[in-house]
């Protein structure tokens, strides 16, 4: 629900700070609330009488910590998707149509930065020895690495949050300036234009120097002006957020035919990287390393150097994810948008397709007894950590392919780059929501093991290749590069 109110919102926002910035300071506020509410949760749920036992000794659970923990975690997903679409808009309102590519490829390279940084965070597990005042009688080393990497994090997002909302300069929307833009997601919210605001815009600006009532008729415009702002406000920018959606969800049939095959692509792409997404250094720590969370002693330490391996694996998927930003445009200007989607998801159906593979001969031969006598442990981890790597040039072309053909599609729409996002993202958490739902069951329907997930995240991955293909426009060939939306 956050994403489509919030671009909503920010479309319509008339704050003397511009449109986008507001939301974005507020986001990020609120990520540092929830990161420090996340990283101290143990503490709290101390605080509030969970034990008095040392962590070292207690091993029952934390009912008032997980409490604070689940807050914090929903306020962080609340926080990021607040930040996330206003963010976006303001890149594209920056950019302009000619740049609209370029700046997606910089989006993305940024994004494999701050993804380095994160699992390089997560790799190590020196953080406790860095940081020593962190640990406390219910927070031991793994906790204390948590809470050091979260404080770091907020760091690096203070200093960026000041830079954007110190050198990204927006143009306030003045009340007539305003007037067209109010009506922008009238297409797509209520599947009809709006023309009284641009009459009214066109009268106030063309006077007719032979009218002797121009000044007269120049009061009345006046007035009808701010009545539409004040109805449009109403209807639009103070709209509650299931208001907006139930609006949002409702006028899908208004969007351009095209829209619709990219929103299934979309759909069907998610719903094959949310398993791993969800998975992968669980996946490393059991299918690959043999670990077990809950298992003896030996069993915890094989997991967690399993799961630290999968954190270095991310981090080498988000240096391939950087580098491979830069050579999105010139493909889609060489290939065209729809086949280097299609070509991305055939990848990652490679990728997924490798990957049960691997889990299938990892276990087979751990239950066999034979692993280490053939060396396979070795051969099987770097295969593991390949298709990590291999998958950061489709991940670099899902985080921008997508956004450019959205505003290319919708730019004849009225619609406002937060709308466009907010409508776009509403295919990428309906999936998030049918795998975290169905991911358990679905694994306990075949004994369990992340296995399952992965061989159904392929078949998606296979299906949204083909119907880029089959349903995706052809002419984003030519005109990929004329991006963006044209506000008025």
């Amino acid at each position: 629900m956050v994403q489509p109110c919030v671009g909503i919102w920010s479309d319509k926002c008339s704050s003397k700070y511009g449109r986008r910035r507001p939301f974005i300071l507020a986001g990020s506020l609120m990520i540092a609330v929830a990161v420090v509410l996340i990283g101290f949760s143990a503490d709290i749920g101390y605080i509030l009488g969970d034990t008095k036992e040392h962590c070292r000794v207690y091993k029952g659970t934390r009912t008032r910590a997980a409490i604070i923990f689940v807050i914090g975690f929903w306020m962080l997903d609340l926080a990021n998707n607040t930040v996330q679409g206003p963010a976006r808009a303001l890149l594209a309102d920056l950019s302009g149509p000619d740049q609209h590519n370029v700046a997606n490829a910089v989006f993305c390279s940024w994004m494999a930065v701050g993804n380095i940084l994160g699992f390089s965070a997560g790799a190590s597990g020196n953080w406790h020895k860095w940081f020593p005042f962190l640990l406390s009688d219910a927070c031991c080393e793994a906790c204390g690495n948590l809470k050091a990497a979260f404080l770091i994090a907020v760091v690096f997002l203070t200093i960026c949050t000041l830079v954007t909302i110190y050198f990204a300069h927006e143009v306030p929307l003045t009340a007539v300036d305003q007037l067209p833009r109010l009506s922008d997601s009238a297409p797509l919210l209520n599947g009809n234009e709006q023309s009284s605001p641009n009459i009214v815009k066109s009268e106030l600006n063309s006077p007719n120097g032979s009218n002797d009532n121009y000044g007269y008729q120049k009061d009345v415009n006046l007035e009808i002006s701010k009545s539409i702002i004040e109805e449009n406000h109403s209807e639009s920018y103070y709209d509650g957020p299931a208001t907006v959606v139930v609006k949002l969800l409702t006028s899908l049939r208004h969007l351009p035919p095209a829209m619709h095959s990219v929103l299934l692509v979309m759909a069907l792409s998610w719903l094959s990287w949310f398993p791993f997404f969800l998975f992968d250094t669980d996946w490393m720590g059991r299918e690959v390393y043999h670990g077990d969370p809950k298992g003896s002693l030996t069993d915890e330490q094989v997991y967690d150097q399993g799961v630290r391996e999968g954190a270095f694996g991310l981090l080498l998927n988000s240096v391939v994810l950087g580098i491979s930003s830069f050579f999105i445009e010139p493909m889609c200007q060489r290939m065209g948008a729809r086949l280097v989607w299609a070509i991305s998801n055939f990848i990652v159906f490679a990728c997924m397709t490798g990957t049960t593979i691997i889990s299938l001969i990892s276990v087979s031969q751990y239950s066999e007894g034979i692993e280490h006598v053939i060396g396979g442990n070795s051969t099987i981890k770097n295969a593991s950590l390949a298709v990590f790597v291999l998958l950061g040039f489709p991940l670099a072309i899902t985080y921008s392919v997508p956004f450019s053909l959205t505003a290319e599609l919708t730019a004849d729409s009225g619609g406002g780059q937060g709308l466009a996002i907010g409508v776009l993202n509403l295919a990428v958490v309906i999936p998030q929501m049918i795998v975290s739902l169905g991911a358990g069951p679905w694994d306990a329907l075949f004994s369990g093991g992340n296995i399952p997930a992965f061989a159904l995240a392929s078949v998606c991955a296979l299906a949204a290749g083909v119907v880029a293909l089959l349903r995706l426009p052809d002419h984003t060939n030519s005109s990929f590069k004329s991006t963006g939306f044209h506000f008025g």
